[in-house]
């Protein structure tokens, strides 16, 4: 198996734990590893050969059990988990997790569809084929709803208690959107609206201070309906103890008009253009000159 077929099994086998409601930290680790596999330069099959699960394991977010699995999926080509539930994924189980999906409607869209994922399910909610299955407008509306709910609350999978501050945020977003543009980042085959899995999206990660990042471009229902996903840059961070994701947009209108937005920290955004008086907050924001500093850093170090 190539990198994108193993990520494709890493992130199904995600969206199964999750319709059984697994524990969120486990399916956000099937889905990190599956970044990690399909971000690699060298295909996953040099490496087990040269340094077997050890080399796996010095992958970013990848443990001895899912080492075991990836060594399984590339010398036998199956899916093998280090527990006793298991690892077969039912498909139609799955699509019923969706609300608004019952078990005759789940069995319909396997059967005749072919999908087996919840992304593959989004797709189809908006590119037609649900509804050639006669599911009503209200209906489909629940349908995509739902799928958007569940994708959200991966997104969103940890409450944040702490952030970076709007500074380092806006010039994390830069960078990205700088080294995007002179297509100098690895980039991933996103399963969602993608269906020839073209590796269009790209990936980069860096470390500044305490935090960890993790920044790509959105690629939401909704970024893609308004044709935004070149814009809409999302920016995940952790630091160990907190974590969380802020996106950030080019503002349309007010006074921050044209100006890049730290989506829900807007005021903090105003003061740091200069544009509000500060306001009182645990992280405060940095001067530009600071976030000028630490732009010319990520560019010397990364």
């Amino acid at each position: 198996m190539d990198n994108r077929q193993i990520a494709q099994e890493l992130v199904r086998y995600a969206e199964y734990l999750e319709a059984r409601e697994a524990n969120l930290y486990r399916v956000r680790a099937y889905r990190k590893a599956a970044e990690t596999v399909q971000g690699l330069e060298r295909p996953l099959a040099d490496l087990v050969a040269t340094a077997g699960r050890s080399g796996l394991e010095e992958l970013p977010g990848i443990g001895s059990h899912l080492s075991y699995t990836l060594e399984e999926l590339v010398r036998t080509g199956e899916f093998r988990v280090q527990n006793s539930e298991g690892s077969k994924i039912d498909a139609e189980r799955l699509l019923r997790s969706v609300s608004g999906v019952g078990p005759r409607l789940a069995r319909q869209i396997h059967a005749e569809l072919g999908i087996a994922s919840l992304e593959e399910l989004e797709v189809a909610a908006h590119d037609g084929r649900l509804r050639s299955l006669g599911i009503g407008p209200k209906r489909l509306r629940g349908i995509r709803e739902a799928l958007a709910g569940r994708f959200a609350r991966y997104r969103s999978a940890a409450p944040v208690r702490d952030e970076p501050n709007v500074a380092e945020l806006l010039a994390i977003d830069q960078a990205y959107r700088s080294r995007a543009e002179a297509e100098t980042l690895p980039t991933i085959a996103p399963r969602r609206f993608n269906p020839n899995l073209e590796p269009w999206l790209p990936i980069f990660e860096t470390e500044q201070g305490r935090w960890h990042y993790r920044v790509l471009f959105s690629n939401t229902a909704l970024a893609h309906r308004l044709g935004r996903t070149r814009d809409w840059v999302v920016a995940y961070f952790d630091d160990g103890i907190s974590s969380g994701q802020r996106t950030i947009v080019t503002e349309s209108r007010g006074d921050l008009g044209g100006r890049r937005v730290v989506r829900g920290r807007e005021q903090e955004c105003r003061v740091h253009y200069g544009l509000a008086h500060p306001v009182s907050r645990a992280v405060p924001c940095k001067t530009q000159s600071e976030d000028e500093d630490r732009l010319a850093s990520l560019g010397a170090s990364n």
